[in-house]
């Protein structure tokens, strides 16, 4: 699995997370009455920023990627300095391919929330495919301060030096990230790679 398929998975986690709890909210006689209709006929003008968040991750999860980034726009709209928002704009365009606008709303999610490890991941990755390798280690020994417990950060880290011709420090990353989830396949299975 790859750095940018491991970030999708942690933000489609997150995403669905993000569902879950809105779907608790809902009480039962929003369920009966059709909380889709009542939501429907409100245009995205009415809706405040945290409204079309979950608009947002809803038709994310259901797959429809464009309505999630036409409301997620929205949104940004109503809340440009939401680091939330600027985020889950970023991994939709990343998602879509466009690197460099997906970066800038990572940066600019960053210079909001600085101490947001999962941001410096995303970020991270994305420099990554862009083989701006010293950019991308950068911001993962930034999440690795941030959350040093995180073994997803230390097997993307691993996957870079390896990138970056730096096996022996990667089968340290790769051992590390072992060492807080030794059922992690994937990080055993690119270490053994390096023997």
């Amino acid at each position: 699995m790859s750095i940018f398929q491991i970030v999708m998975l942690a933000a489609t986690g997150f995403f669905a997370y993000k569902m879950y709890e809105h779907i608790q909210g809902l009480d039962e006689s929003d369920t009966e009455t059709g909380a889709a209709t009542k939501n429907a006929a409100k245009t995205m003008q009415d809706m405040n920023a945290d409204t079309l968040q979950n608009e947002a991750d809803e038709a994310f999860a259901a797959g429809d990627v464009e309505a999630a980034k036409a409301l997620l726009n929205e949104a940004e709209t109503k809340d440009p300095n939401s680091g939330e928002i600027l985020g889950k704009l970023g991994f939709i365009l990343a998602k879509e391919g466009d690197m460099n606008r997906a970066i800038m709303y990572y940066e600019k999610a960053l210079s909001l929330n600085s101490s947001d490890d999962m941001l410096h991941n995303a970020i991270a990755s994305l420099f990554r495919q862009t083989h701006e390798y010293k950019r991308a280690q950068e911001h993962y020994l930034k999440a690795l301060e941030i959350d040093p417990a995180y073994e997803v950060t230390y097997f993307n880290y691993a996957n870079l030096l390896v990138d970056m011709d730096n096996e022996e420090e990667a089968r340290l990353m790769y051992e590390k990230a072992l060492v807080i989830k030794p059922d992690f396949m994937q990080a055993k299975f690119e270490m053994d790679k390096l023997s």
